[in-house]
């Protein structure tokens, strides 16, 4: 078979660049930029997220294994040059002026609020009859006609398209050529509005196959009335970007951030979202620090791209932390909490060196590729029951899982991992470590390779 020339679209671009600094309004890199002529931390840095984490290792992963042409990414990156060149992967981003941009984003953010269960369906029934709903259609609009001159110009193979943002783009695109989705987040059929699911299974059925992460999402998307094919394929990283440091070198770096050598740390790695349930856990501390003042809650992670004054500038992130930083001081427990925000991935490798065990304690999660983290790390999880990943743990054996309105449960799961000898984590580990195997790139590149060469010979 032939290369496969690709062209991948998201919201959330692989780069996301920063604000220039010498008072220039627009970008600074002119309309076609060369990565390797960029500084990462002052030009750009990587978007956070799965998205990020799991399709660039795949592209990767893909080229180097000849699968792959030279492979198009489409994204919204307003502070972007219109092209990026990088490391055989070209990297398209689109801009939205003002207007179009702050409907867009509370039309996405009502999408995102009601499937994650923050807002009940009936606030947003009359979403898509509104004035911010047009400029989501805008936005989709403008990302599929981009993709098209492209088309016109590279002869695409396939279309793979990632995540609810982007559900109209299949339908736009108006291409006899196959495309591919991917669902990231949660999927509840419940949670959908009675009115919006016409809509929705009309999007999906646009392409070729729908990807999802778990089969419980196969089963929801069906109850949606969807009749098109979909899959389940868990989601994955690259376990040779995680690397274990040294115990004096991981205690040296957390200190930076206050880390004492007595301290016993919890770790939380997650952005800052209301969806996330930082706050569950910082009752949970609060009910146990009187019997464990060694006791560490560290929150890395800040707002994702939405949030970023390079990306969609919503203050939702600002807002959480806020309320978070006014909840730990009516707990009365500020010394014992750290928020960390954004850490490079080194510092990263050493709070999870460093930690006891971590917390997941979303009230909705799509999957959960952190805990796969916490788990190549080494570390015990203790995960909501309302994470995707929770279909691949089995309680007490090979993780933990929890209700996260179910306080007393997520602190005395918290207690017994701290009063632990070593032998209840290390066996956790062990197992956990051999799951974590189901979400490895090496088994998830043969499947999207196999995804993506079937719906060409179809």
């Amino acid at each position: 078979m032939e290369k496969v020339n690709v062209c991948i679209n998201s919201q959330t671009p692989l780069l996301q660049f920063l604000a220039p600094t010498d008072g220039t309004a627009g970008p600074k890199w002119g309309e076609t930029a060369r990565l390797s002529q960029l500084k990462e931390g002052v030009d750009y840095r990587f978007s956070p997220g799965g998205v990020t984490r799991m399709v660039y290792p795949l592209v990767r992963r893909l080229l180097a294994e000849g699968f792959l042409e030279t492979p198009h990414w489409v994204a919204l990156n307003p502070l972007g040059p219109r092209e990026v060149l990088a490391d055989g992967l070209t990297l398209h981003n689109v801009a939205l002026g003002a207007q179009q941009m702050g409907g867009y984003g509370k039309t996405k953010e009502a999408i995102w609020s009601t499937v994650h269960g923050l807002d009940p369906p009936e606030t947003s029934e009359d979403l898509f009859w509104s004035e911010e709903f047009s400029e989501y259609a805008y936005y989709n609009r403008t990302t599929s006609e981009r993709i098209r001159k492209l088309d016109a110009q590279l002869d695409f193979d396939l279309f793979y398209i990632h995540d609810f943002q982007q559900m109209p783009v299949g339908k736009m695109l108006d291409s006899l050529k196959p495309k591919l989705f991917r669902w990231h987040i949660p999927f509840d059929a419940e949670r959908i509005p009675e009115n919006w699911r016409n809509l929705f299974a009309n999007y999906l059925e646009s392409y070729d196959t729908v990807v999802v992460s778990t089969d419980r999402y196969r089963s929801e998307i069906a109850k949606l009335g969807f009749r098109g094919k979909s899959v389940r394929m868990y989601p994955y990283v690259d376990p040779r970007e995680f690397q274990r440091p040294g115990k004096r070198v991981a205690a040296a770096t957390v200190a930076r951030w206050g880390v004492r050598p007595e301290d016993i740390v919890v770790l939380v790695v997650a952005r800052m979202d209301p969806a996330k349930a930082h706050d569950r856990v910082l009752r949970a501390m609060a009910r146990l620090l009187p019997r464990y003042p060694h006791l560490r809650l560290v929150l890395v992670g800040n707002g994702s791209f939405s949030g970023a004054r390079g990306g969609l500038g919503l203050s939702k992130g600002a807002r959480w932390k806020s309320y978070l930083e006014a909840e730990v001081r009516r707990l009365g427990i500020a010394e014992r909490v750290i928020f960390a925000g954004h850490v490079p991935q080194a510092a990263l490798d050493c709070f999870y060196e460093r930690a006891r065990f971590t917390v997941l304690p979303s009230v909705n999660e799509g999957f959960g590729l952190v805990v796969v983290e916490s788990w190549l790390h080494r570390r015990p999880a203790i995960v909501t029951d309302r994470a995707g990943i929770a279909e691949l743990i089995q309680d007490g054996k090979n993780g933990m899982l929890f209700d996260p309105d179910d306080l007393s449960s997520l602190a005395r799961k918290m207690r017994t991992l701290i009063d632990d000898d070593g032998e209840l984590a290390l066996r956790l580990a062990q197992r956990a470590r051999r799951t974590a195997r189901a979400c490895s790139i090496d088994s998830a590149a043969r499947a999207e390779a196999k995804l993506m060469t079937e719906v060409l010979e179809a």
